[in-house]
């Protein structure tokens, strides 16, 4: 594995914990009969994977930035067999699969903080001298996004045309993070006494302190646009299959998962557009990407209205646009509000926040005795409008003690 560019060796990590944690999604109609839950309880099981999640994020980046990348992201890969391997064991126990999201969640929290500073971090000129402008934003961005569409496809296909729809996925799940420790394991240190970059001289209970997050720029703008990034996917392919479960039928699981392949895949392939339209509207591209979340919702609000699968699909293709385009460009500004050694814990704030997107879901099926599922999605697209608004203030120009005014 020497003549592999060091950042792909890291790849696998962050792709795979992104799949252990995603592939469930297309299956949440399925468990909502296996388990016999109500609406809520089924949304519910994005919002178990959200409380590991948030740990993950903030916890594992302050422990990676004191012990190194490598460690810790072994440790993601093996919470996600651990969560995972629950489920496969407790298909028809609630417990047992809020547990095993937990862990899933959590792994995902790992990945999203540690490998994408890892990748980033192995993105830059002295690890690839190949690389391109942006590339620390949009390789980890794209790995991401890919492992939780292809994750959601493969489960989704095995899910609907496979014996035991409840185990194969599982099994094949949990043996492709096992393999994946191999390739980290030969991933090089970008943090540590021997590697180039120094360890903080602090516990890792100081690095938790992460000075940069108070930035104005990232407390008005990043943060209240951050949850629409996997709101947009909670949306799209968490809520929408349940509201059109009626109509779909018996393919429901393969609706599911064509609606969260397309989100998903137009996410990923939106994103090095979005990132080059960025640079040229100055930073604009952050609330032109929460444009696109109103029209999403709007849109999934009139297929909710009239029970259309393919109104479904429409808002789940405009959903995605919005998705890849508010993470990358949220993820760009992120890496310039940063300095190096705050790095990680900043960008598991920023995915911290994301992820509270997926509780939309939960809270959109509560309100489903007061208010029909249209209703509520309307109300939730006028708070996109209001995010979309506050990100079209005057983008400051980034600046820091820590970095001199860089921009």
């Amino acid at each position: 594995m020497r003549n592999i560019t060091p950042w792909r060796l890291a790849v696998p990590s962050l792709f795979f914990m992104a799949w252990g944690g995603n592939h469930f999604t297309p299956l949440l109609p399925l468990y909502h009969d296996v388990a016999d839950l109500i609406p809520w309880q089924t949304n519910m099981l994005l919002g178990t994977y959200v409380f590991g999640l948030i740990p993950g994020l903030l916890v594992a980046a302050a422990l990676s930035d004191v012990y190194g990348r490598k460690p810790i992201a072994l440790a993601g890969l093996i919470s996600s067999g651990i969560g995972n391997l629950l489920i496969l064991l407790g298909p028809a126990s609630l417990s047992m699969l809020y547990t095993g999201r937990f862990f899933a969640g959590l792994a995902v929290g790992i990945g999203m903080s540690v490998g994408t500073s890892w990748i980033k971090e192995l993105s830059s000129p002295d690890w690839d001298p190949k690389t391109t402008v942006g590339a620390g934003a949009r390789r980890p961005s794209l790995t991401m996004t890919l492992g939780f569409g292809m994750g959601a496809a493969v489960t989704g296909v095995l899910a609907q045309w496979a014996p035991s729809p409840t185990r194969i996925p599982f099994i094949v799940t949990i043996t492709l993070v096992v393999l994946t420790i191999i390739p980290t394991a030969f991933t090089p240190e970008t943090v540590g006494p021997n590697a180039r970059q120094l360890p903080p001289q602090t516990s890792w209970v100081g690095q938790l302190h992460t000075p940069s997050a108070a930035h104005p720029d990232f407390l008005i703008k990043v943060a209240t646009a951050a949850p629409w990034v996997f709101g947009t996917g909670g949306i799209a392919y968490g809520l929408m299959p349940q509201i059109m479960a009626e109509t779909t039928g018996d393919f429901t699981t393969l609706y599911a998962t064509t609606l969260a392949v397309l989100t998903l895949g137009v996410g990923a392939f939106v994103q090095p557009f979005a990132q080059k339209l960025d640079r040229k509207l100055n930073g604009r591209g952050l609330p032109l990407g929460l444009a696109l979340v109103v029209i999403g919702i709007c849109t999934a609000a009139l297929a909710a209205l009239h029970a259309g699968p393919i109104t479904g699909i429409i808002a789940a293709i405009v959903l995605g646009l919005a998705y890849g385009t508010v993470l990358v460009t949220g993820l760009t500004r992120v890496q310039k509000i940063a300095p190096p050694h705050e790095l990680a814990g900043l960008t598991g704030i920023f995915y911290a926040v994301t992820y509270i997107g997926f509780l939309f879901p939960t809270v959109i099926a509560a309100l489903l005795p007061l208010m029909p599922y249209s209703t509520t999605l309307l109300v939730f697209a006028g708070l996109a409008l209001i995010s979309m608004l506050i990100a079209f203030g005057r983008i400051r120009r980034v600046r820091g003690p820590w970095n001199n005014g860089r921009e």
